[in-house]
């Protein structure tokens, strides 16, 4: 994409259960995850037309997360992130996608811990 991409859609506190974690207690319960997604993509010509083709398909990519991460029994976090990312991109009209992780209760004293990750089409990110 040779222009930034300054419009974004935003998927905001996704709420999933899912087994994620190194300690043998993770890996037997599901836990609480957060996730965020912010999509980068153009969105000019969905707002001239007001047709879903233009666009996204937002509700679809929070399917496919959810499958993803409901069934998944990832070690770390920065894996779910990554796989998430590539949901996402695989949207033809996505340039680019940050993807934040936040596990609550993953450290004593901390609200949560939360991994960003930042992935485009061309591989930059």
């Amino acid at each position: 994409m040779a222009a930034e991409t300054r419009d974004r859609i935003h998927i905001r506190d996704l709420a999933v259960r899912c087994i994620v974690g190194i300690y043998p207690e993770e890996r037997t319960t599901r836990q609480d995850v957060l996730i965020n997604i912010t999509l980068a993509v153009d969105l000019a010509k969905a707002g001239e037309s007001d047709r879903i083709e233009d666009t996204v398909n937002y509700k679809k990519i929070k399917k496919d997360v959810l499958t993803l991460a409901e069934g998944s029994s990832f070690f770390l976090v920065e894996k779910l992130a990554a796989e998430v990312a590539a949901i996402c991109l695989a949207a033809p009209r996505v340039a680019e996608v940050t993807v934040t992780v936040d596990k609550p209760g993953a450290l004593r004293f901390a609200r949560s811990v939360a991994v960003e990750i930042t992935r485009s089409r061309d591989g930059d990110g």
